[in-house]
């Protein structure tokens, strides 16, 4: 499984405030809900990202309070992938849950650039930074991860 796409990137601690204010979080739609993705944040976010996009972090991504509503609404703009230096461990378990990849790799998270074109092999762990020639390791996740995320979350991995 690979992801490829161009980099939105955010500092550390980062957290799920940020990403999701909680003044959104009555609403029930997961689209509308995702329109406000990192607009605290990043007010063009929701009007730049594609389908395919990667976001780039530093430390502690998806910190605060353990609303899977964060790692959701990410996956729901569009954002293949998250790469990080660290997550916060229930941040990292709800994005899993809910089948958004997410790679811990602290030389990426500082080498890559808002802008870059990044491509990630999830069976090999390579993180590679296409716009500078970059190539970076991650852990690749274990094959029943892999599956988790492939079924599109847990509830779709227990259902298959």
């Amino acid at each position: 499984m690979k992801a490829k796409g161009s980099v939105f990137k955010y500092g550390d601690n980062v957290d799920t405030d940020v990403i999701i204010p909680a003044r959104y979080l009555a609403i029930q739609d997961k689209k509308e809900l995702a329109s406000h993705t990192m607009e605290d944040i990043d007010k063009d976010f929701v009007s730049k990202v594609k389908a395919g996009d990667i976001m780039v972090a530093g430390k502690n991504f998806g910190c605060g309070s353990s609303r899977e509503h964060a790692p959701m609404v990410i996956k729901e703009s569009g954002v293949s992938c998250v790469i990080a230096e660290t997550f916060a461990r229930i941040f990292f378990r709800n994005a899993i849950n809910i089948g958004l990849p997410i790679l811990e790799c602290p030389s990426a998270a500082e080498a890559i650039k808002a802008g870059d074109e990044v491509e990630v092999d999830f069976d090999t762990g390579n993180i590679t930074d296409i716009t500078t020639g970059e190539t970076f390791k991650a852990q690749p996740f274990p094959e029943f991860m892999q599956k988790i995320i492939n079924m599109n979350g847990l509830v779709g991995y227990i259902n298959s």
